[in-house]
């Protein structure tokens, strides 16, 4: 296992024949088995499986962290946890202004941007606003915590607030969960507009709008993730469906209904794209931001979530970092492809790059999986990946070709690091720690440990730590 660096390069560059318009669908905390295609046995996707069936679906896209903040960093700007600004879900990071973007890239090539939904990246307006990220058009919520609450009493479009027909519950006269970091957080008590149903209408005007422009639309939902205020029931929805005469707890025929909501907005876009003539040069991408969550009531196991992976949000095992990822554009994607390479969510940015007949830009971790996109052959591969998280103890995940490796508590000092080994070729579900087999593998692993990160003040881990 040769420690060489993060990416095996190539310098052949793959450029459709044409720049297409993106759509790049990011849902909120859906696992790997919550899509039909991808073993769901419960609940259905049909216009997310169409994607998949006509498009090219892939088995090993890793997020970019294992919650929301850091993971929707890495996507935006291309770098892994071991070197963005943004490494936790916590109020004073964000994406520095100065950084390179996906947006920034689609707009260096002539497009229209929009961002709608949840942007969630820590940091909150006036410090952390999407038009200096570069994106034209802004909708939705600021910061995560606000996106919480699905009947908010108001949202961002473009910087300023518009106010909707919802009010939060007050106790004693005050909101007991928002502060100036997370305002508009909350639990509503008066529910009549729906953000996500906001999203899909925006999403809708904007692609109508553009229809005469290249546009790059970055649509990113709020769900299933849940309303963790909401106890004990954090999965509400405006309507439950046929799912309401389940016999199943309420949490869980609202889980079903967001995925159902969620399918049927993806519907809604691929209609509008063949309602106007676009279908044929729009790159429509869907993927989750980190694996499933337990919160709201909702049980992972319910609808096995994670398909048969150990581990969920805030794991950095498969189950909290595998996400489904499709990518579909008719007559230009083969139909029915299926890619086993391993990719991240750093690989967006030099991706849409090349996409654009850019150079691959210098401050990334990420490769283009352009030519996986095309059919051809896939030179440009990774050695390594990477990801550090500092919740419950600090965590840290390597995955090299069929091993991956954990280190767990790198900064709690009150407890032992425990190192872990899984030989996912013969154990993808990462049952049986095989360090003690592999002494020199493990050796390795440790190195590249504290060579694949820059130390981050915000969130330190304890660098000298080695296990025991």
């Amino acid at each position: 296992m040769g420690i060489l660096g993060g990416v095996s390069s190539c310098l052949n560059k793959v450029k459709p024949d044409n720049e297409p318009n993106v759509i790049m669908i990011l849902v909120d905390d859906l696992g790997y088995g919550d899509i039909s295609f991808y073993g769901q046995e419960t609940l259905t996707t049909p216009n997310i499986d169409k994607m998949a069936n006509e498009g090219i679906h892939f088995t090993n896209m890793c997020t970019g962290s294992t919650v929301c903040a850091p993971s929707r960093a890495c996507l935006l700007t291309g770098r892994n946890t071991g070197h963005s600004s943004v490494r936790g879900n916590m109020p004073n990071q964000m994406v520095g202004d100065n950084e390179n973007t996906i947006a920034k890239v689609f707009k260096k090539a002539g497009y229209v941007t929009g961002a709608i939904g949840k942007w969630g990246v820590g940091a909150y307006l006036p410090y952390d606003d999407p038009a200096k990220k570069g994106y034209d058009y802004f909708y939705g919520y600021i910061n995560m915590w606000h996106a919480h609450n699905f009947y908010p009493e108001f949202l961002i479009e473009n910087g300023k607030k518009v106010f909707l027909n919802n009010k939060t519950k007050l106790i004693n006269g005050v909101n007991p969960w928002a502060d100036t970091l997370r305002e508009g957080k909350g639990v509503a008590e008066v529910k009549n507009e729906y953000a996500p149903f906001l999203f899909d209408s925006k999403a809708i005007s904007f692609i109508e709008e553009n229809k005469d422009n290249k546009f790059f639309l970055y649509l990113a939902y709020n769900v299933p993730h849940a309303n963790n205020e909401k106890i004990p029931d954090g999965m509400e929805v405006p309507d439950y469906y046929e799912f309401e005469e389940k016999d199943w707890p309420r949490q869980e025929k609202g889980f079903a209904a967001m995925i159902r909501n969620i399918d049927n907005s993806v519907g809604s876009i691929l209609k509008k794209l063949v309602d106007l003539g676009l279908d044929k040069n729009t790159l429509v991408l869907f993927c989750s931001d980190n694996g499933p969550h337990q919160e709201g009531g909702h049980q992972m196991e319910f609808f096995n979530s994670n398909s048969s992976f150990r581990g969920m949000k805030r794991d950095l095992y498969q189950g909290g970092i595998k996400t489904p990822f499709i990518a579909y554009w008719p007559g230009v994607i083969p139909e029915r492809s299926k890619s086993e390479k391993l990719f991240a969510f750093w690989d967006f940015l030099p991706t849409f790059s090349e996409l654009t007949g850019q150079e691959k830009p210098a401050n990334t971790e990420g490769i283009s999986f352009m030519p996986t996109l095309l059919g051809q052959k896939q030179s440009e591969e990774h050695d390594y990946l990477y990801w550090e998280f500092y919740e419950r103890g600090g965590r840290q995940a390597i995955l090299k070709d069929h091993w991956k490796a954990v280190k767990l508590n790198v900064r709690d000092t009150t407890k032992k690091t425990i190192f872990e080994l899984y030989n996912l070729k013969n154990d993808p579900e990462e049952k049986v720690n095989v360090a003690g087999q592999n002494a020199e593998v493990a050796k390795q692993f440790e190195k590249l440990f504290r060579s694949a990160r820059d130390e981050f003040d915000v969130i330190p881990l304890i660098e000298t730590r080695t296990h025991n």
